[in-house]
């Protein structure tokens, strides 16, 4: 188990000049922290927003193209939602992390008519700083520095409100405090606990540098134990922000709850399908407007049949049983990705539709679609 130290100060760097693109971000930085009084000593840790980053570098587009860029940058959408203000999704980005809109930006950019992009690589951005830094610091006191840096940005999570900053890019730092083999203040033995330094780290420094106070940097003193001299150590599992990022076998949410269904029945999310066949709302709608969206999903791979939505009641048809069945089916289930139950009933037309069963246990059911074979 990492030791721990008694006291952390976080300062930040305040009277920050405004970043534009060209400028060399290591000599501002360095001469933020000559305004700041700051003195590096070993050990140090620098919190850097990304945002300055993407400026600094030109990494910007005309706000008119936003959502071609937020394309470009996608590796794969995990959910999308139609909001107020027009569609969005959460994606895995080019720049590694899974976030809303792929973390492109319009807030903070001192120019509205653009948005910043983030760097492909965000931790070769956070090395190039911290070669930077340590080598002019070192060239200007002939004092030997430990330094970390950590490129930072925001984003929300999954199951909690709001959201925080974490670790974008890093260098320098141990990302990862992996305890597992060791024990608890108790003697337990920890399987499973690995501590992310880095994501702590970055929202630790965001406590003083705030999202409008114009402060993107902030230094941080106190956890030299988690800073090293050049490679992480032999032993590290994640040597980057990037080895963060959970993909494959080890990542149980891939897709959301809705595009996990919808992805089953051949409707991938981003795709030209699934804009088709209608993308779910984070508003509440109508039980007739998810049905016949659900409708819409099942028709799909059943050219042959038809449907028709009418309240609660979905009523199918096909040229056969087989196909009947199928498109029943698929319907059946892109309901329940709906959040609709179902009842499925070969009810001659000229008979009434059977109502819901009331509600047991004093439990709100799901609403209930009733699917109707013709």
């Amino acid at each position: 188990m990492t030791a721990r130290t008694s006291v952390v100060t976080l300062t930040p760097l305040l009277g920050f000049p405004e970043v534009r693109q060209g400028d060399d971000l290591v000599e501002v930085v360095l001469k933020a922290l000559q305004d700041n009084g700051v003195e590096l000593v070993d050990g140090d840790i620098l919190v850097v927003s990304s945002k300055i980053a993407s400026k600094a570098k030109g990494l910007s587009a005309p706000l008119a193209e936003r959502e071609a860029v937020v394309a470009a940058q996608t590796v794969r959408v995990v959910a999308e939602r139609i909001t107020p203000l027009g569609g969005t999704s959460i994606v895995e980005t080019v720049a590694g992390p899974v976030m809303a809109a792929a973390g492109v930006d319009a807030s903070n950019t001192a120019d509205d008519s653009i948005v910043l992009v983030l760097p492909d690589d965000p931790d070769a951005v956070a090395a190039e700083i911290r070669v930077g830094v340590r080598t002019e610091w070192e060239a200007r006191t002939g004092n030997h520095l430990r330094l970390g840096v950590v490129l930072s940005d925001t984003a929300g999570r999954p199951w909690r409100i709001g959201q925080t900053d974490f670790a974008l890019g890093a260098a320098g730092i141990e990302v990862v405090d992996d305890l597992r083999g060791s024990t608890d203040a108790d003697g337990r033995l920890l399987r499973v606990t690995e501590r992310c330094v880095a994501d702590e780290i970055a929202a630790a420094a965001d406590l003083v540098k705030g999202k409008s106070a114009g402060v993107p940097v902030a230094h941080i003193r106190g956890l030299g134990q988690y800073v090293h001299d050049g490679e992480p150590t032999s032993d590290a599992t994640t040597t980057g922000a990037r080895d963060l990022v959970r993909t494959g076998p080890g990542d149980w949410f891939s897709l959301g709850q809705a595009e996990a269904v919808r992805a089953a029945l051949g409707v991938m999310p981003g795709s030209a399908e699934a804009a088709a066949v209608g993308i779910q709302s984070m508003n509440a709608e109508a039980v007739a407007d998810r049905a016949s969206r659900a409708l819409r999903v099942a028709l799909l791979a059943c050219p042959d049949a038809s449907g028709q939505v009418d309240g609660d009641t979905i009523r199918l048809r096909a040229p056969d049983d087989f196909t009947l069945g199928v498109v029943a089916t698929r319907a059946e289930v892109a309901l329940h990705g709906e959040g609709l139950a179902t009842t499925l009933t070969r009810t001659p037309s000229s008979m009434p539709i059977p109502t819901a069963a009331p509600a047991e246990n004093g439990l709100t059911p799901h609403p209930r679609v009733f699917i109707v074979f013709q």
